[in-house]
This record gives C-alpha cells, sequence and structure tokens, in this order.
C-alpha cells in the first residue's frame, strides 16, 4: 500500500473514532434525567440500550431498574415497552422470579421422604440446611437479590419463585433425612452442637470426634441454643451434685435416660419427677435439657391440643413440662406415642385435604406435685422419680448452681459421649434374661452401663423402680384398688360385667360410684380392666374375658395366680397385693392371722408419696374404698364393724 493510501485509511479510522465519540451513552445520567423527567427511560435511544443490558449482562439491568424505580419511573410500565422494543410478544414475564430462580441454583436442593423441600447453602465456608419454606431461607435468597441488584424482590415475585424452588426440590432433586439434634448414619451417631459453624459431634464404637462437615443433614430451629464443646476425663458423679436425687437408683436411672437421649432412635421412657414443694422438680428438669438439648425455652406448659404437641415435637428434641397437675386421657396417650414411637398427622393450614406429618419418638419430662401418671398404658412406658424436699442449709442460689454446672457440662457431656461409644461397641452382643415394655431402652442401657458401673446396675434400679410403680398406678386407679380389694378373700369371682360392676360399685362405697372416674356402663368397666389388668397380673390377679354357653354370654373370670410371679429385681421386696394374695392362697395364713398387717405404697396428705401401714381383715369381704377430701384413698369397713376392728389405716 503507498504511503498516500495509508494516510488515507488512518484518517477514515479517526473520523469513524470522532463520530463514535460524539454520540453519547444513553444509559449515562439516565437515573438523574428519570428524577426529573419520568419519561426519560421511554425514549427510543434509551429504551433500546435497556432492551441490550437486559439481555446483556442481567444483574446490570436489574440494578439500574432498582435505581430508576426509586427515582419515579413506573417500573411496570417500563418492562413492557422493553418485552415490546426485544420483541417478546408473551408480553412481561415475573422477571424478578426469574432471577431469583437464577440465584437458588448455587444452592443444593433435596427433599425429605414425606416430601418438604429444603436446600443445603454454603455460608462463610460451612454448610447450613434450611427448609425452602422458612424465613432462614428466604432471608438468605432476599439477600443473594440485594447484594445483585441493591434492590428488594417483591413480595409476589419471591413467593412465586419459592414455589418454583421448592417443586424443583421435590422433583428434581435426591431425597435425604433430616434431624434434629440427633442423626445416625452407617452405624454411627451424630450430635448437632448448635454453634454458628454448624459443626457436629460423630460417635462411633471407637469414640468421639468433633466433625466440620457431618454427613447427615440437621435442622435448626426456632430456640435451639449451642452445646458446650465436650472434654473427657470427666466423671458421671459430678452431675449428682445439681441434681435432687436421693438414692443410687434413682440416680442410675437418671443417666440411663440421658443416655437413651444421646441416641437417634426410641423408645424413651419418659421421666416422671413427683415431689413437694422445694423439691426442685423445675431445676432437675432444666439442668436435664440444658445438657442433652439446651433451648431459650427449656420448660413448657402442657399443651392443650395435639397441634401444638406436634409443633413442640416437631422443632425440639428432649421435651420439659413444668408443673403438671394432671394428664387428661388424650395427653397421655399422645405421650405414649412420642415415647414408643408414632404418627401424627394434623390438617395443614389454608387447606382442606393436605395433612402435615410427623413420625417419630421424643424423650419427655414430665414434673408435678401430684402423682401425675395414673394410666397404666404410660406408666409402663415412665421411670418415677420421687424428690425430696431440700432442707435451708442445703440450698443454693440458683445463680451460683447454674454457674457451677456451666463450668462442669463440657466434662459431663464427655463422660456421656464415652458412655454412648462403649454401648455402640456393647450392644450387638447385649443380651437379658426377659424383656420388659421399653426392651430397646433397656437394651440400651444395659450395653452402655460398663463405661460407669458395674453390669447389672441399671437393671436393678429399672426392674425395683417397675415394682413401685405398679402399686402406684393401682392405687390410682379407683377400678383396679376395687378389683385388689374384691380378691383378698378369695381365691376366683366370674361373672358378667354387669355384676362385676355391681360388686365392685358395692365395694368402692357410694361416692366413689358416683365420681366422674367411675365407668357408667359395662362396657366401660371391660375396657378398664383390659387397661388394669398388666398391672394386676404383675400383683397376682389374672383378668380373662370368656363367652360361655348357647348364646355366648360374655363373662369375666378374676382368679388369683397361686403362683404370682416375682419381682423383677434380684433381692426385690414384693409388692403389698403380691405378699397379700400370697398370704390368702395360704390355709394357714388366713386361720392363723385374722388381721394381716400390710405395709404398702400410697400417697400421703402433702402429695408425696411412702409407705404407710395398712391393716386390712383378710376375712371380711364387704370392705369398701372411698376418696378422702385429700385426694387419697381409705379403706372402710362394713357399716356394723367397731371401731376398734383396725380400719383406721390408710395405703
Amino acid at each position: 500500500m503507498s504511503t498516500e493510501a495509508r494516510i488515507q485509511n488512518e484518517k477514515l479510522i479517526l473520523d469513524v473514532i470522532e463520530s463514535a465519540e460524539a454520540i453519547p451513552d444513553p444509559l449515562a445520567g439516565l437515573v438523574e434525567q428519570t428524577a426529573s423527567d419520568p419519561g426519560a427511560p421511554f425514549k427510543p435511544e434509551a429504551l433500546e440500550a435497556l432492551t441490550a443490558l437486559k439481555q446483556d449482562n442481567r444483574a446490570a439491568f436489574e440494578a439500574l431498574r432498582s435505581q430508576l424505580k426509586k427515582a419515579g419511573c413506573r417500573v411496570t410500565a417500563l418492562d413492557d415497552a422493553i418485552a415490546e422494543e426485544s420483541g417478546d410478544t408473551g408480553g412481561r414475564g415475573p422477571t424478578q422470579a426469574d432471577f431469583l430462580i437464577d440465584l437458588a441454583q448455587t444452592a443444593e436442593l433435596f427433599h425429605t421422604p414425606d416430601g418438604s423441600g429444603f436446600a443445603d447453602l454454603d455460608i462463610n465456608g460451612h454448610r447450613e440446611t434450611w427448609p425452602i419454606r422458612t424465613k432462614g431461607f428466604r432471608r438468605w435468597l432476599a439477600r443473594r437479590f440485594f447484594e445483585m441488584t441493591q434492590g428488594a424482590p417483591s413480595s409476589e415475585a419471591l413467593q412465586s419463585a419459592l414455589n418454583v424452588i421448592e417443586a424443583k426440590a421435590h422433583f428434581d432433586a435426591p431425597e435425604r433425612q433430616v434431624h434434629i439434634r440427633v442423626g445416625e448414619l452407617d452405624g454411627r451417631l451424630y450430635l448437632d452442637l448448635g454453634d454458628k459453624a454448624w459443626r457436629a459431634i460423630e460417635i462411633d464404637a471407637i469414640g468421639w470426634r468433633i466433625v466440620d462437615n457431618p454427613p447427615v443433614r440437621f435442622r435448626r430451629a426456632s430456640g435451639m441454643k449451642a452445646m458446650p464443646i465436650p472434654v473427657s476425663g470427666g466423671s458421671i458423679e459430678s452431675l449428682r451434685s445439681f441434681l435432687n436425687v436421693q438414692t443410687d437408683n434413682d440416680f442410675v436411672l437418671v443417666v440411663a435416660w440421658a443416655l437413651a437421649c444421646l441416641r437417634n432412635r426410641g423408645p424413651y421412657p419418659v421421666i416422671v419427677l413427683s415431689g413437694e414443694q422445694g423439691s426442685a422438680k423445675s431445676t432437675f428438669s432444666a439442668i436435664l435439657r440444658a445438657l442433652l438439648d439446651p433451648n431459650t425455652a427449656p420448660l413448657r406448659a402442657l399443651p392443650r391440643e395435639d397441634r401444638d404437641l406436634f409443633i413442640a415435637a416437631s422443632n425440639g428434641h428432649v421435651l420439659a413440662f413444668d408443673n403438671v397437675s394432671g394428664l387428661p386421657a388424650w395427653i397421655s396417650d399422645t405421650i405414649c406415642r412420642l415415647a414408643t414411637g408414632g404418627g401424627f398427622a394434623v390438617r395443614q393450614l389454608y387447606s382442606d385435604q393436605d395433612e402435615v406429618l410427623f413420625d417419630a419418638a421424643r424423650p419427655v419430662i414430665l414434673n408435678g406435685i401430684e402423682d401425675i401418671v395414673t394410666r397404666p398404658d404410660l406408666a409402663d412406658r415412665a421411670v418415677f422419680l420421687t424428690l425430696e424436699p431440700i432442707p435451708e442449709e442445703r440450698r443454693r442460689p440458683e445463680q451460683e448452681l447454674w454457674a457451677a454446672f456451666e463450668a462442669e457440662r463440657p466434662r459431663l457431656l464427655g463422660v456421656l459421649l464415652d458412655a454412648v461409644a462403649k454401648g455402640l461397641a456393647e450392644l450387638p452382643r447385649t443380651k437379658l434374661d426377659k424383656l420388659p415394655r421399653m426392651a430397646d431402652f433397656a437394651l440400651w442401657a444395659t450395653a452402655c452401663e460398663t463405661a460407669l458401673w458395674p453390669s447389672g446396675t441399671f437393671w436393678s434400679a429399672y426392674c425395683g423402680n417397675r415394682d413401685e410403680a405398679v402399686d402406684g398406678v393401682i392405687d390410682a386407679d379407683p377400678i383396679a384398688a376395687a378389683v385388689r380389694v374384691l380378691m383378698q378373700s378369695r381365691t376366683e369371682w366370674t361373672g358378667t360385667a354387669s355384676d362385676l360392676l355391681g360388686a365392685l360399685a358395692e365395694m368402692a362405697g357410694e361416692r366413689v360410684a358416683r365420681s366422674k372416674t367411675w365407668p357408667d356402663s359395662p362396657r366401660a368397666l371391660a375396657g378398664r380392666l383390659r387397661r388394669a389388668a398388666t398391672f394386676l397380673r404383675k400383683v397376682g390377679i389374672d383378668i380373662s374375658f370368656e363367652r360361655e354357653g348357647r348364646a355366648r354370654t360374655r363373662m369375666i373370670r378374676i382368679a388369683m395366680n397361686t403362683q404370682p410371679a416375682a419381682p423383677e429385681s434380684q433381692g426385690s421386696r414384693p409388692s403389698a397385693a403380691s405378699a397379700a394374695s400370697a398370704d390368702l392362697l395360704n390355709p394357714k395364713a388366713r386361720n392363723g392371722c385374722e388381721n394381716q398387717e400390710l405395709r404398702t405404697v400410697g400417697n400421703r396428705a402433702d402429695g408425696t408419696r411412702g409407705e404407710t401401714g395398712a391393716t386390712v381383715r383378710t376375712n371380711t369381704l364387704n370392705t369398701s374404698i372411698e376418696a378422702d377430701a385429700d385426694g387419697t384413698d381409705e379403706v372402710h369397713p362394713p357399716q356394723s364393724a367397731p371401731e376398734s376392728a383396725g380400719w383406721s389405716s390408710r395405703f
């Protein structure tokens, strides 16, 4: 190329550059122009530039759109104009919703077996798991939108995006389990520490360790607090100084219950604390909750309906109910399902057919002044502790007590984790000669116990506690108590439910028979007998239901077992009713001792439980049981019996 041609080309290039520099950028200063002229973004050159920016750089477009909105531009009309400019015949779409859906792609979506959508979020280098429909995920998504656009998404766009994200989690993502506080995978247990880094404790047969990225997913419910970092080398005996337990057996049962709580599956026995005012029942419950599942509201009132209990069980691992004065039948049955594992189904709000399901077991703490557990099915799933009043000279300021507990809590957690690791190692080869109702709990506690005390310690304490519970529940049930008195002077009774209802009413007395706790029909009596049959059998009274004759008449047969079951714990004393049954079946005992002195476990006037002497005439049939004004039961003689016959004792 000649020199002249080269010079002409250079001039042409300079002219193009100068002409390009002469054309101003339509978007430069557009926000300031809009503040004084809301129609500035709708000018052809600005509209064309906005359309190109939306296609080339969506994040920059959303940021500019948010600024234009603040400057007074009608962004809805602007979106329509841009859609028309770009040739989008479908009109304006949910642009913010699309952008929110794109932002959610950075989260790892999955769903649980019940179809609930979840998301794993990478936050500050650690993984957090949040349900898609909760405030936590919504806040994260809104925060990401603000970081990209410096604006806030509309409620409609956020809701539309959540619908799509949840659908993607349900149909396009894998299925995983989500746990509260305790989880399990491949034979290893995981305990959520609840700290800001979302760390967990991994426990196996070798030991325990802290892991930064546990393979199981945990959900953080409102109110959950962090657990301390456990420390090895502690002693389980140091826990006793913070709990008002009176005997070694009671302490063994408390520790066994705590070890059960650190397992991801039930059954979990219900621990029932009773005692008069000043026996530190609430503090006892709060310390156990703080050790195993700390929460900002550790103690709560008893729920008034299934929905409230369902919500509490869904959002916490340990449930502690304070100052319980009585258990209605429905909540007693519900707690039974919680202890051994069972399903709940409540109707989803704002829905006619959809249900919210919960199927799991939870450890439960109940405390109250009175003996609140009176139904045999719950009593068979419970561990009972009676707390004695704390003398004034032994009381400690609450602030001092909690400060000492917080200092000891890491070591207490460490020694419990050591026992759990021991339990995982020993459980496959742990056997019991006979299995109680809470068989899995008994096996687990037995597997763990050798890390803390000699073999057999737990079984002895547990069986003794169950033996005492039998007498307490029978005393609390007027039907069971009346049956026991009925059979004190005979070996067998057979008749219809109507006949039995009349016989028991005659023994119980008019006042008890007219009370609300007394069955109002033979059919109701049969149901009560079936419920009480298990505990009555333990004191030597067998109840069976049969049909006789061509008419297939329903008959009830009550018989004294000539060989009543021995107490489950070796060396423990038989219950009072069992002793009485054995004496009644012994002719020498009946003929040689007209008045039999029995020691029974009953309710004192102050609400506590203890042994009281009861003199019972074993050769008298027409005895009666009546409820005193203070709530205790009193044995009364027939009207013709003199006062000197010894009928003033309670049981």
